[in-house]
Protein backbone atom coordinates (compact mmCIF):
# COMPACT_ATOMS: atom_id res chain seq x y z
CA UNK A 1 0.00 0.00 0.00
CA UNK A 2 3.05 2.43 0.87
CA UNK A 3 4.34 1.41 -2.47
CA UNK A 4 1.03 2.27 -4.26
CA UNK A 5 1.21 5.93 -2.56
CA UNK A 6 4.68 6.79 -2.81
CA UNK A 7 3.90 6.12 -6.89
CA UNK A 8 1.13 8.63 -6.64
CA UNK A 9 2.89 10.61 -5.28
CA UNK A 10 5.62 10.99 -7.79
CA UNK A 11 3.29 11.00 -10.61
CA UNK A 12 1.61 14.15 -8.93
CA UNK A 13 4.58 16.09 -8.79
CA UNK A 14 5.34 15.36 -11.96
CA UNK A 15 1.98 16.11 -13.32
CA UNK A 16 2.36 19.93 -11.17
CA UNK A 17 5.89 20.31 -13.35
CA UNK A 18 4.81 19.34 -15.96
CA UNK A 19 1.96 22.03 -15.95
CA UNK A 20 4.70 24.74 -14.75
CA UNK A 21 6.76 24.21 -17.84
CA UNK A 22 3.94 26.07 -20.46
CA UNK A 23 3.31 28.35 -18.01
CA UNK A 24 7.18 29.36 -17.69
CA UNK A 25 7.74 29.27 -21.66
CA UNK A 26 4.51 31.64 -21.96
CA UNK A 27 6.10 33.95 -19.37
CA UNK A 28 9.27 34.45 -21.37
CA UNK A 29 7.14 34.22 -24.66
CA UNK A 30 5.38 37.86 -23.04
CA UNK A 31 8.32 38.93 -21.69
CA UNK A 32 10.59 38.75 -25.03
CA UNK A 33 7.58 40.71 -26.55
CA UNK A 34 7.74 43.44 -24.19
CA UNK A 35 11.05 44.25 -24.89
CA UNK A 36 11.00 45.47 -28.13
CA UNK A 37 8.05 47.33 -27.46
CA UNK A 38 10.31 48.46 -24.39
CA UNK A 39 12.86 49.80 -26.65
CA UNK A 40 10.60 51.35 -29.23
CA UNK A 41 9.03 53.08 -26.55
CA UNK A 42 12.46 53.97 -25.38
CA UNK A 43 13.51 55.19 -28.57
CA UNK A 44 10.60 57.76 -28.90
CA UNK A 45 11.28 59.36 -25.89
CA UNK A 46 14.80 59.87 -26.93
CA UNK A 47 14.29 61.61 -30.56
CA UNK A 48 14.00 65.17 -30.78
CA UNK A 49 11.07 67.18 -31.00
CA UNK A 50 9.70 67.47 -34.18
CA UNK A 51 11.00 71.32 -35.24
CA UNK A 52 9.01 73.70 -37.18
CA UNK A 53 11.70 74.78 -39.87
CA UNK A 54 10.70 78.74 -39.51
CA UNK A 55 11.83 78.52 -35.35
CA UNK A 56 15.20 78.07 -36.61
CA UNK A 57 15.45 80.72 -38.78
CA UNK A 58 16.29 84.36 -38.10
CA UNK A 59 16.83 87.55 -40.05
CA UNK A 60 17.77 90.59 -37.52
CA UNK A 61 20.44 91.91 -37.86
CA UNK A 62 21.22 92.09 -41.80
CA UNK A 63 25.20 92.01 -41.96
CA UNK A 64 26.13 95.17 -43.68
CA UNK A 65 26.73 95.14 -47.39
CA UNK A 66 30.47 95.54 -47.96
CA UNK A 67 31.74 95.72 -51.95
CA UNK A 68 34.59 93.19 -52.30
CA UNK A 69 38.07 94.61 -53.74
CA UNK A 70 38.76 94.30 -57.31
CA UNK A 71 42.61 93.09 -58.54
CA UNK A 72 43.86 95.56 -55.99
CA UNK A 73 41.24 97.47 -54.80
CA UNK A 74 40.62 96.94 -51.36
CA UNK A 75 37.16 95.95 -49.82
CA UNK A 76 34.53 98.81 -49.08
CA UNK A 77 35.03 98.96 -45.40
CA UNK A 78 38.82 98.52 -45.10
CA UNK A 79 40.69 101.09 -43.31
CA UNK A 80 44.03 102.29 -46.06
CA UNK A 81 46.96 101.95 -44.08
CA UNK A 82 49.45 102.79 -47.23
CA UNK A 83 47.55 103.53 -51.04
CA UNK A 84 50.95 104.92 -52.17
CA UNK A 85 50.68 108.42 -51.74
CA UNK A 86 51.76 109.66 -48.10
CA UNK A 87 52.55 107.60 -44.64
CA UNK A 88 49.64 109.93 -42.70
CA UNK A 89 48.57 106.67 -41.37
CA UNK A 90 52.05 106.03 -39.68
CA UNK A 91 54.48 107.18 -37.05
CA UNK A 92 57.97 106.55 -36.23
CA UNK A 93 58.25 103.57 -33.62
CA UNK A 94 60.67 105.30 -31.48
CA UNK A 95 59.99 106.62 -28.37
CA UNK A 96 59.10 110.94 -28.16
CA UNK A 97 61.80 113.52 -27.57
CA UNK A 98 61.89 114.43 -23.57
CA UNK A 99 59.03 116.73 -23.40
CA UNK A 100 57.05 115.51 -26.67
CA UNK A 101 53.69 114.07 -26.19
CA UNK A 102 53.89 112.73 -29.66
CA UNK A 103 56.28 110.49 -31.63
CA UNK A 104 57.85 111.85 -34.58
CA UNK A 105 56.46 111.13 -38.02
CA UNK A 106 56.99 107.86 -40.31
CA UNK A 107 60.43 108.44 -41.42
CA UNK A 108 60.54 105.80 -44.39
CA UNK A 109 60.64 107.33 -47.77
CA UNK A 110 57.77 106.82 -50.70
CA UNK A 111 59.66 105.96 -54.15
CA UNK A 112 57.36 105.52 -57.19
CA UNK A 113 54.26 104.39 -55.20
CA UNK A 114 56.17 102.20 -52.73
CA UNK A 115 57.02 102.45 -49.20
CA UNK A 116 60.24 101.66 -48.61
CA UNK A 117 62.07 100.83 -44.97
CA UNK A 118 64.66 103.88 -44.34
CA UNK A 119 67.50 100.94 -42.94
CA UNK A 120 69.24 102.79 -39.82
CA UNK A 121 65.76 104.64 -39.28
CA UNK A 122 63.91 102.48 -37.13
CA UNK A 123 60.29 100.70 -37.41
CA UNK A 124 56.90 102.62 -37.51
CA UNK A 125 53.73 101.77 -36.24
CA UNK A 126 50.35 103.12 -37.44
CA UNK A 127 48.52 105.28 -35.12
CA UNK A 128 45.42 103.52 -35.14
CA UNK A 129 45.09 100.27 -32.65
CA UNK A 130 43.93 96.87 -33.48
CA UNK A 131 42.72 94.04 -32.15
CA UNK A 132 41.18 91.00 -34.36
CA UNK A 133 41.44 91.68 -37.92
CA UNK A 134 42.40 90.86 -41.50
CA UNK A 135 45.23 92.47 -43.18
CA UNK A 136 46.67 92.68 -46.75
CA UNK A 137 50.15 93.50 -47.00
CA UNK A 138 52.60 93.22 -50.43
CA UNK A 139 55.97 93.65 -49.97
CA UNK A 140 59.34 93.56 -52.34
CA UNK A 141 62.58 91.64 -51.41
CA UNK A 142 65.83 94.61 -52.17
CA UNK A 143 68.28 93.22 -54.73
CA UNK A 144 70.00 90.59 -52.47
CA UNK A 145 73.97 91.60 -53.11
CA UNK A 146 75.56 89.28 -51.12
CA UNK A 147 73.63 89.05 -48.40
CA UNK A 148 72.74 85.55 -47.26
CA UNK A 149 69.94 84.08 -44.57
CA UNK A 150 68.52 86.58 -42.35
CA UNK A 151 70.46 88.96 -43.96
CA UNK A 152 68.70 89.60 -47.40
CA UNK A 153 65.13 91.32 -47.41
CA UNK A 154 64.49 91.20 -43.87
CA UNK A 155 61.65 93.21 -42.29
CA UNK A 156 58.48 91.84 -40.53
CA UNK A 157 54.93 92.60 -39.75
CA UNK A 158 54.33 92.68 -35.89
CA UNK A 159 50.32 92.17 -35.15
CA UNK A 160 49.71 94.41 -32.30
CA UNK A 161 53.47 95.62 -31.96
CA UNK A 162 54.14 92.21 -30.80
CA UNK A 163 53.83 88.99 -32.34
CA UNK A 164 55.76 88.83 -35.66
CA UNK A 165 54.93 87.55 -39.24
CA UNK A 166 58.64 87.09 -41.13
CA UNK A 167 59.32 89.15 -44.17
CA UNK A 168 62.46 87.67 -45.84
CA UNK A 169 63.66 87.01 -49.23
CA UNK A 170 62.76 83.13 -49.98
CA UNK A 171 64.41 82.83 -53.12
CA UNK A 172 66.85 80.44 -52.74
CA UNK A 173 67.82 81.67 -49.20
CA UNK A 174 68.31 78.59 -46.96
CA UNK A 175 67.77 79.57 -43.18
CA UNK A 176 66.12 78.24 -39.93
CA UNK A 177 62.77 77.51 -40.89
CA UNK A 178 61.09 78.77 -38.00
CA UNK A 179 62.72 82.41 -39.48
CA UNK A 180 61.96 82.34 -42.81
CA UNK A 181 59.20 83.91 -45.20
CA UNK A 182 56.14 82.84 -43.76
CA UNK A 183 56.91 81.94 -40.61
CA UNK A 184 55.42 82.89 -37.02
CA UNK A 185 59.08 83.91 -36.21
CA UNK A 186 60.87 81.55 -33.49
CA UNK A 187 57.71 79.55 -33.47
CA UNK A 188 55.84 78.17 -36.39
CA UNK A 189 57.59 77.38 -39.94
CA UNK A 190 55.65 77.94 -42.91
CA UNK A 191 53.75 74.67 -44.09
CA UNK A 192 55.17 75.68 -47.64
CA UNK A 193 57.79 77.89 -49.28
CA UNK A 194 55.07 80.04 -51.39
CA UNK A 195 57.52 82.96 -52.16
CA UNK A 196 58.25 83.84 -56.02
CA UNK A 197 61.66 85.24 -56.68
CA UNK A 198 63.25 88.01 -55.90
CA UNK A 199 62.01 91.59 -57.28
CA UNK A 200 58.34 90.48 -57.50
CA UNK A 201 55.68 91.45 -55.63
CA UNK A 202 54.65 88.83 -52.80
CA UNK A 203 51.19 89.06 -51.01
CA UNK A 204 50.69 88.20 -47.31
CA UNK A 205 46.78 88.10 -46.41
CA UNK A 206 46.44 87.41 -42.32
CA UNK A 207 43.87 86.85 -40.07
CA UNK A 208 44.22 87.61 -36.55
CA UNK A 209 42.51 86.72 -33.40
CA UNK A 210 43.77 88.56 -30.99
CA UNK A 211 44.84 87.03 -27.33
CA UNK A 212 41.97 88.13 -24.73
CA UNK A 213 43.59 88.64 -20.91
CA UNK A 214 41.73 89.42 -17.35
CA UNK A 215 42.90 90.35 -13.90
CA UNK A 216 43.95 86.45 -13.98
CA UNK A 217 46.05 87.08 -16.96
CA UNK A 218 45.66 85.02 -20.30
CA UNK A 219 42.06 83.85 -20.67
CA UNK A 220 42.50 83.02 -24.60
CA UNK A 221 45.53 82.90 -26.94
CA UNK A 222 45.99 84.62 -30.32
CA UNK A 223 45.36 82.67 -33.40
CA UNK A 224 46.62 83.29 -36.86
CA UNK A 225 46.21 82.27 -40.24
CA UNK A 226 48.35 83.03 -42.91
CA UNK A 227 48.29 83.08 -46.85
CA UNK A 228 51.04 84.12 -49.16
CA UNK A 229 50.88 84.08 -53.07
CA UNK A 230 47.46 82.42 -52.69
CA UNK A 231 48.98 79.66 -50.69
CA UNK A 232 47.83 78.57 -47.17
CA UNK A 233 51.11 78.74 -44.66
CA UNK A 234 49.97 78.77 -41.70
CA UNK A 235 46.88 77.38 -40.58
CA UNK A 236 44.58 78.27 -37.41
CA UNK A 237 48.09 78.57 -35.41
CA UNK A 238 47.93 78.93 -31.77
CA UNK A 239 50.82 81.69 -30.62
CA UNK A 240 52.68 80.31 -27.61
CA UNK A 241 53.00 83.98 -26.71
CA UNK A 242 55.48 87.10 -28.10
CA UNK A 243 58.32 86.53 -30.69
CA UNK A 244 60.97 87.12 -29.05
CA UNK A 245 64.75 86.90 -30.81
CA UNK A 246 66.20 85.21 -27.95
CA UNK A 247 64.63 83.23 -25.16
CA UNK A 248 61.29 81.54 -25.03
CA UNK A 249 57.82 83.04 -26.15
CA UNK A 250 55.61 84.43 -23.21
CA UNK A 251 52.35 86.00 -22.98
CA UNK A 252 52.31 89.62 -21.63
CA UNK A 253 48.64 91.30 -20.82
CA UNK A 254 47.47 94.00 -23.20
CA UNK A 255 45.00 95.47 -25.20
CA UNK A 256 44.34 97.05 -28.90
CA UNK A 257 47.53 98.35 -30.00
CA UNK A 258 49.28 99.38 -33.42
CA UNK A 259 50.15 97.04 -36.54
CA UNK A 260 54.04 98.30 -36.42
CA UNK A 261 57.04 97.12 -39.56
CA UNK A 262 60.54 96.80 -38.83
CA UNK A 263 63.48 97.86 -40.11
CA UNK A 264 66.14 95.46 -40.30
CA UNK A 265 68.86 97.20 -42.33
CA UNK A 266 67.86 96.77 -45.72
CA UNK A 267 65.28 98.30 -47.92
CA UNK A 268 62.38 96.13 -48.31
CA UNK A 269 59.64 97.61 -50.52
CA UNK A 270 55.60 97.59 -49.03
CA UNK A 271 52.63 98.55 -51.01
CA UNK A 272 48.54 98.06 -50.69
CA UNK A 273 48.54 97.69 -47.23
CA UNK A 274 44.76 97.51 -45.66
CA UNK A 275 43.00 96.03 -42.42
CA UNK A 276 39.48 95.37 -41.95
CA UNK A 277 38.80 95.37 -37.78
CA UNK A 278 37.28 91.95 -37.27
Amino acid sequence: MKKVFVILVVIANVAIVLAQQPQAQQGQQRQAAQQPQAQQQQAVQQRPPSWNPESTEWYTPDPPKVQPGVGTKPPSDAVILFDGTNLDKWESQRNPAAGSRRRDPAPWKIVNGEMRVAPGTGGIQTKEYFGDCQLHVEFKSPAPENYNGQNRGNSGIFLQNTYEVQVLDGDNNPTYVNGMVGSIYKQSAPSVNAYTKNGEWQIYDIYWKAPVFDGNGLVSPAMITVVLNGILVQNNYILKGDTPYQGLPSYTPHGRLPLSLQDHGTEVAFRNIWIRHL
